[in-house]
């Protein structure tokens, strides 16, 4: 499909057309007047990149609310896990059609997720025309006839996630240090290594987890990693909010990514903040992410971004660290770099991965500053519209399809909590 965005303004501020051809920005101009199947009128909008939300669980959706204000460990083996036994495929299809809803009603096109019952998810994300970098959950709980079944079950997903191209990636998504063991860990590096797959993993999120591998492994986390042949450039590491020195050495010489969730950190309270000096220091890339429903409860990127930027500068004592321009970079072209998604910029030959933002909005005046009014005003209800691989995937705020995909997975979340 060919798409003419007309009189659209650009975040430097000019304004221009924007032609989109087979998925690709094909023309950027002061006017274009090649013919097209869908022309937009870009008047009062912004166009940008879209944003990429680093760290997801997408099917909690179904349990947003479900289990709040608890400590992570209670919230994770006393509710989440009781009732995540319970979900059937049919669940996490809908839950993940709703999240990826409501990602696109917020400007994301991409999501890194980690989640049972794959296939379903990929289905769910192919329907919606977006697109997700996806891993099960890999647990073994240190049993070896579970570790097994994880193994295979993964090299059988490895050799059907073809089929779900190009919307989904296949990645492996070990859990954590405290729920895989050391050969199920092992055998992830490899076989990440042999086929060249991303590695998605928690990393350092709570004081209980470190405390953890010291006790069994006389090493924190990052440096059992390490050992185990985890670390690479294909690994991006969620949370690392107990990260020491040695640690980002390790991180930055192995080149390995981490994703940092402020919002989901702060409503568990895992006792430490992100620590952005130390990773900026060190060179470490990171992203940003939502998290699951269940833990945040949003999955409104402009939110994270403020979050992020504001707990930057409050834990550096720096006003102007992470500034706004460079926050909204890492919620985009940064996020690109870490999940070899290409450039991720309005610009000729750039994939046509691009939202418009409606300017008429109050938080946009007088509108001094695009990156701020962006990071420290505006909510991901300023999207207007959404393109995805060149295909439009929302206009005017409305999404094909939602209500039905907002019914269906109430009903599912009600019918999971009943079981």
């Amino acid at each position: 499909m060919d798409i003419l965005i007309k009189a659209v303004r650009l975040p430097e501020g000019p304004v221009r057309d924007i032609f989109i051809e087979n998925g690709r920005i094909d023309e950027i101009s002061p006017e274009c007047n090649r013919p097209a199947d869908r022309t937009i009128d870009g008047k009062d909008k912004v166009a940008l990149p879209s944003f990429i939300n680093g760290h997801t669980h997408a099917a909690m959706t179904l349990l947003r609310g479900y289990a709040d204000d608890m400590p992570l460990k209670q919230w994770l083996e006393e509710k989440i896990w009781v009732l995540e036994s319970k979900l059937t495929g049919e669940d996490v299809y809908w839950g993940t059609k709703l999240a990826c809803l409501e990602m696109i009603k917020n400007g994301v096109t991409v999501f890194n997720d980690m989640y049972w019952f794959w296939e379903d998810s990929a289905r769910a994300v192919c329907d919606m025309g977006i697109r997700g970098i996806l891993s099960g959950v890999f647990i073994d709980m240190f049993d070896p006839k579970k570790a097994r079944e994880q193994i295979d079950s993964n090299v059988e997903l490895f050799g059907t996630a073809q089929r779900y191209r190009p919307n989904v990636v296949f990645a492996l998504g070990p859990h954590a240090v405290y729920s895989v063991s050391k050969e199920s860990l092992q055998w992830i590096g490899a076989f990440s290594r042999e086929h060249e797959l991303p590695v998605h993993m928690h990393l350092a999120e709570s004081k209980d987890e470190t405390s953890f591998t010291r006790k069994n492994y006389g090493l924190s986390p990052v440096e059992f990693l390490e050992e185990q042949g985890l670390l690479s450039d294909r690994f991006a590491g969620a949370h690392a909010c107990w990260i020491t020195e040695h640690d980002a050495e390790i991180l930055a010489r192995t080149g390995a990514s981490l994703v940092t969730s402020p919002v989901s950190n702060l409503k568990l309270s895992v006792g430490s903040l992100f620590p952005y000096r130390l990773v900026q220091d060190y060179g470490i890339p990171y992203c940003f992410g939502t998290d699951g429903s269940s833990s945040n409860n949003s999955l409104d990127m402009m939110e994270t971004m403020k979050f992020a930027s504001l707990l930057a500068k409050f834990s550096t004592g720096d006003p102007t660290f992470l500034p706004a321009r460079e926050t909204f970079e890492r919620a985009t072209r940064g996020g690109a770099r870490i999940f070899s998604l290409g450039d991720w910029e309005i610009k000729v030959g750039s994939r046509a991965d691009v939202i418009l933002l409606d300017l008429t909005g109050p938080q946009f005046v007088p509108n001094f500053d695009i990156y701020s009014d962006i990071v420290y005003t505006a909510r991901g209800c300023s999207v207007d519209t959404v393109i995805c691989m060149g295909r439009i995937v929302m206009e005017n705020r409305r999404v094909e399809g939602e209500e039905e995909i907002k019914r269906r997975a109430l009903q599912a979340a009600r019918g999971l909590s009943s079981r």
